[in-house]
């Protein structure tokens, strides 16, 4: 019988992403913060449709607004790994990359009573070294990289990529990977960003960037027997008013469609029993 998943992401930055690009100041703290009121109306959306969903918080966050992750876990939601600050794995060394892992663990074990199943990088970029951390500290899954639309596959690792000389593949491991996709997370459809070096325009009208996101499921219901498609969503970007209507408006229409919403921690070990099972064959 068909069943195709669609997993909800909350990625929990408020300000910790504008931090990590040193952007301190009151304005972009506010911007940041305003996740924070637009998490309880998100919780609340959820709530109201029966929706389990996926949230990625970095521990300087947990530490700092632990009423509203409390609220998020009492809910029934899962919390996943999102570094200790929003910092790219890929920007620190070894030694920072390990000890931020094991802080950001070590947050999310205090708030949850359990270890996280699943890690999701700042800014959706892993150094050499994170698989093996991941791997070492018992993750499940992953969910960074961008290789399938709607099926995860198992990461490798020690690939060798030279600009020119052609790819050497390392070896697949256990950790499954969660596919994302820059067209499937809000941020950059509907975030304003001016710095020094750029102007990222975003703010796009949110019935249009809906469209492209139900049409992606469509997709996947047409092309295969089982699928699981995740969408990556900012609470103080979707957040904002005609946001959570297209939110409210995405989760409604996913419904109709016969849409089965889970954790990704849920659709990562029904993966991993269909590929037991022989199921299932991953690609990359």
């Amino acid at each position: 019988m068909p069943r195709h998943i669609v997993c909800l992401g909350f990625d929990f930055d408020t300000w910790s992403g504008f931090a990590a690009r040193g952007l301190t100041t009151p304005s972009p703290v506010s911007r940041g913060e305003f996740g924070v009121l637009a998490a309880g109306r998100i919780l609340d959306l959820l709530k109201r449709h029966d929706v389990p969903a996926s949230w990625y918080i970095p521990g300087i966050v947990i530490e700092t607004y632990k009423a509203r992750c409390e609220e998020i876990v009492a809910a029934g939601h899962e919390v996943g790994h999102h570094g200790w600050t929003h910092v790219s794995p890929a920007n620190l060394s070894p030694e920072e990359e390990t000890d931020g892992l094991i802080r950001g663990i070590d947050s999310i074990v205090r708030l949850t009573g359990r270890r996280p199943a699943g890690y999701r990088s700042p800014a959706w970029d892993i150094s050499d070294h994170t698989v093996d951390l991941l791997i070492e500290h018992g993750f499940l899954y992953e969910s960074s990289m961008m290789g399938n639309d709607h099926c995860p596959y198992f990461v490798r690792r020690g690939d060798i990529i030279r600009p020119d000389q052609p790819a050497v593949f390392g070896q697949h491991t256990s950790l499954i990977e969660m596919p994302i996709s820059w067209s499937l997370d809000d941020f950059p459809h509907f975030e304003f960003m001016r710095t020094k070096e750029h102007v990222m325009p975003g703010l796009m009208n949110a019935s249009l960037v809906l469209e492209n996101w139900i049409a992606d499921f469509d997709y996947m219901q047409q092309t295969c027997d089982w699928g699981v498609l995740s969408y990556t969503l900012h609470p103080y970007v979707i957040g904002r008013g005609h946001r959570m209507l297209a939110l409210a408006g995405l989760i409604e229409a996913l419904a109709k469609r016969g849409a089965v919403f889970c954790t990704l921690e849920a659709a990562a070990l029904e993966f991993r029993d269909k590929f037991a099972r022989g199921e299932i064959v991953p690609y990359p």
